[in-house]
């Protein structure tokens, strides 16, 4: 029995039950939060417009109720009231009782109710101020202090610092990312932020199952199947649990397991297996699962359905010929390399992140070819849908435990033992997704301390919970997937206390571009601030795995327009830069006045971040694709957003995606021909992130500065799988901006070009290009454009957020057209609202 209609008061700190008689009740979000219900009832303006985030700082500091009624029956069978998420500091009533009290955003809370509830029933739940009666530990303060003087030391013109409330914040197990970070605001959701149940059982229960898959043949597969039990009337014998998996193509297997104790395993073998593949190596093929508790006398006494999917995932570690070690992932033993983003929550108030939603983000990462994503570790566990979603699109899951930047007091006995039971409830939740790659300790804890201290050896900084708890709970509660310590982590004694963030082993995050500093990677130092972020600088990478590294861009104008006053709607007013978290406001115009020149207008800004963006994240991508195998894959910072800001993402909160989304989606693909300077002249590589030999044909046309082509090379292009190399060299270099393009006639890769120098430099002629619309279906329409001169970033705009388009910011000769399809158009769109425009100086 779910149960979501509850009201909501507000109420002064320190209040209980007997302060409510006055209060003003009003309808609640559930699941939501408390500013999803002061937003429905008109009570806020909403923290996103403007400067509104100042405006309602005052929800944290007060106490929160919420109330709801409910008839049930009464008797002995066994009843259980469940919270699945309660955000964060919270006690329950029901009828007048006080039941408990919880304090873990990340982990049920559950209360047997079975002699507690009356014919009608009253809960009470009440929310207090989520870092109220907390005292900061002094280690973590050092640490924020020790690293705030480390950074800001350095020669680079550029700052990083941290949440002023994450000291504070080590001792709740809250979303990090609630109290401001440098791409959201300070929104700490509160409230009930997952369903809330009325559970009735029967003699016994079923309280997990696992379907892991031990091994995989071309043909074969073979699993364990445990299903784990709680028998709670009378101490039932006899039970039994049936299991049957059905395959997509139908066909069925079944095994019966005998309970014994509180759980029981048994061995599956699948002919014929349909395996679970990333969407660009196959099919994710997903099996029905269905379990029945049996008792002796044949009853069904409880049942489970789930949806798994047959695959094994390996990390490897192999030895490197450049020496170090490798650092890729395998799925069902093919190599891959990892195309994909860093996931942060879709939105600060994480309550009311619906599975439409995510459809449509993970859905323009499947459009990107992107094969991984990475849920980062300052935000939240997500809801069931995401991780369905990931499973049925084909995209492997990166997942971070939720701990972020910060020396965390893991001595600490209370705290210590809510992320044990946090880390068994969230591994045995997630344990039979298909799309789960790997469980990693957290986001940067170990690369700030170790610039704060520069060693990691045990203490009371987290130590205990990466290297022992969390592994221990991935070991006892999964055993498939693999562990890693920490994102960014590595190990190669030849890098000293740098290895966390080093080239020769593990994953690294290359923040050596935008914000300036050497992480690990080398090169500099530099003068020019400009230059010490510009994204040139990712080609000194020789890093394993690239787990993170980004660039700022804008959204779209009209994304802005819906958020910003139009009288507000300047480079650097107070709304523009109260939607910008990073610091110094202004730290990409040193970028900016390399690549494109500095902005003077808004349209200015948005096109100018965008193709610094776009140009960056392909630069980077193509290098780190080059370096395969000896790099085993690329996330960019950051997928998506958590309001609409400036930032990294390259999908904005709109989810409108930005040119910068474009320039990945032909960056990942499969194959990819891709250009790269030398001291003299220029190369052609071909990367083949496929488990198929590829043979092609590559034609490269060098044109001049106005797009006219000049000479022509057909170059013959034969790679084994997962092989990228050189096949084509030039040893003169185009001048300032000249192009080379590449293309493949059989369609083996996507166009591809280069040219010399900076966007700046580029001669683009004065002529919009033309295009024609024509509506194809309720819901969609195609976009003709013919480019009459030299076009960079030809895109098509309807100012209608969700509008799907299969490329845009296209760079187009005189003379090319390009055709782009609309999807998702609302039925009453006026096709002569399209506009098509290149990018102007």
């Amino acid at each position: 029995m779910n149960l979501d209609t509850f009201s909501l008061a507000e109420a002064p700190t320190g209040s209980g039950p007997a302060d409510l008689r006055d209060a003003d009740w009003i309808p609640a979000v559930v699941p939501g939060g408390v500013h999803e219900s002061l937003l429905a009832a008109g009570r806020i303006e909403h923290p996103y417009h403007d400067r509104n985030e100042e405006s309602i700082r005052w929800i944290e500091e007060r106490d929160w109720w919420y109330r709801a009624q409910f008839e049930s029956g009464t008797g002995d069978e066994r009843t259980r009231l469940v919270f699945h998420g309660l955000d964060t500091v919270a006690d329950v009533w029901l009828n007048g009782r006080h039941l408990g009290h919880h304090e873990n955003m990340f982990r049920p809370a559950e209360f047997d109710v079975t002699h507690a509830l009356t014919g009608h029933n009253d809960i009470l739940v009440r929310f207090r101020p989520p870092l109220a009666g907390l005292t900061p530990p002094a280690a973590a303060v050092t640490m924020a202090e020790r690293i705030a003087t480390a950074f800001s030391t350095s020669t680079e013109d550029s700052e990083v610092g941290l949440p002023e409330a994450l000291p504070l914040a080590t001792l709740r197990r809250k979303a990090t990312f609630s109290w401001g970070w440098d791409f959201g605001p300070r929104v700490p959701s509160i409230g009930i932020w997952r369903p809330v149940e009325l559970v009735r059982g029967n003699q016994a229960a079923i309280t997990g199952h696992h379907l892991r898959t031990d091994a995989i043949t071309a043909t074969t597969a073979d699993l364990t199947v445990t299903v784990e039990v709680d028998a709670f009337a009378g101490n039932p014998t006899g039970l039994s649990a049936r299991v049957t998996l059905v395959a997509p193509a139908g066909g069925a297997h079944s095994v019966t397991l005998k309970i014994e104790g509180t759980e029981s395993s048994a061995p599956i073998h699948i002919d014929n297996a349909e395996l679970w593949w990333t969407h660009d190596l196959g099919t994710p093929a997903l099996y029905d699962v269905h379990i029945e508790l049996l008792a002796d006398d044949g009853r069904t006494l409880d049942r489970r359905t789930d949806r798994v999917g047959l695959r094994t995932i390996e990390l490897d570690r192999s030895p490197d010929p450049e020496g170090g070690r490798q650092f890729r992932f395998r799925l069902n033993g093919v190599p891959l390399f990892a195309r994909g983003a860093n996931w942060i929550p879709a939105d600060m108030l994480v309550g009311s992140v619906d599975e439409a939603r995510y459809r449509a983000l993970i859905g323009l990462a499947r459009d990107a070819d992107m094969t991984m994503l990475r849920i980062w570790g300052g935000g939240v566990y997500e809801h069931d849908a995401f991780y369905a979603v990931t499973d049925e699109l084909g995209i492997l899951v990166w997942h971070d435990f939720m701990f972020a930047c910060i020396d965390y007091p893991s001595a600490d006995p209370v705290l210590q033992r809510e992320v044990t039971l946090e880390a068994e409830y969230q591994v045995r939740r997630l344990r039979n997704r298909a799309s789960m790659a790997l469980w990693c300790g957290n986001n940067e804890v170990q690369l700030v301390h170790g610039f704060a201290y520069q060693n990691y050896e045990p203490g009371d900084w987290g130590w205990d919970f990466f290297h022992r708890i969390l592994p221990a709970a991935v070991a006892r509660h999964d055993g498939s997937v693999p562990y890693w310590p920490g994102s960014p982590w590595g190990e190669d004694p030849e890098e000293g206390w740098m290895a966390c963030n080093g080239v020769r082993d593990g994953d690294r995050h290359a923040w050596e571009v935008w914000h300036g500093f050497d992480f690990g990677a080398g090169g500099g130092p530099y003068d020019d601030p400009g230059q010490a972020r510009h994204h040139r600088r990712y080609a000194n990478d020789r890093g394993r795995f690239i787990s993170e590294f980004g660039i700022h861009a804008s959204p779209e104008l009209s994304t802005l327009e819906r958020w910003i006053p139009a009288s507000s709607l300047t480079i650097h007013s107070e709304s523009f830069d109260a939607h910008n978290k990073d610091n110094p406001k202004n730290k990409g115009d040193a970028v900016l006045a390399i690549v494109t020149g500095l902005p003077t207008t808004m349209e200015q800004y948005v096109d100018f971040t965008m193709a610094a963006q776009a140009e960056g994240l392909k630069f980077g991508v193509e290098h780190y694709r080059r370096r395969q195998p000896h790099c085993g894959g690329t996330l960019v910072w950051q997928f998506n957003d958590v309001w609409p800001g400036f930032s990294w993402s390259v999908v904005d909160h709109d989810a409108v995606p930005k040119a910068g989304y474009y320039a990945l989606r032909r960056a990942f693909a499969p194959v990819l021909a891709s250009f790269a300077e030398t001291a003299g002249g220029f190369e052609l590589w071909v990367s083949n992130s496929t488990p198929r030999p590829v043979t092609t044909a590559a034609t490269v046309t060098l044109t001049d500065v106005h797009g006219v082509p000049g000479s022509t090379f057909e170059v013959a292009v034969s790679l084994a799988a997962d092989e990228s190399r050189c096949v084509w060299a030039r040893s003169e270099r185009p001048r300032t901006g000249e192009w080379a393009w590449v293309h493949s006639a059989d369609g083996a890769f996507p166009i591809n070009r280069f040219f010399a120098g900076e966007v700046r430099d580029l001669s683009l002629g004065a002529e919009a290009p033309q295009w024609t619309v024509e509506r194809t279906g309720p819901a969609t329409a195609t976009v003709t454009i013919r480019a009459t001169a030299l076009t960079y970033q030809a895109r098509v705009t309807t100012g209608v957020p969700g509008v799907r388009y299969s490329d845009n910011y296209v760079d187009l000769r005189p003379g090319d057209r390009a055709t782009i399809v609309l999807a998702n158009l609302p039925t009453d769109f006026d096709p002569a609202t399209v506009t098509v425009r290149g990018y102007a100086h």
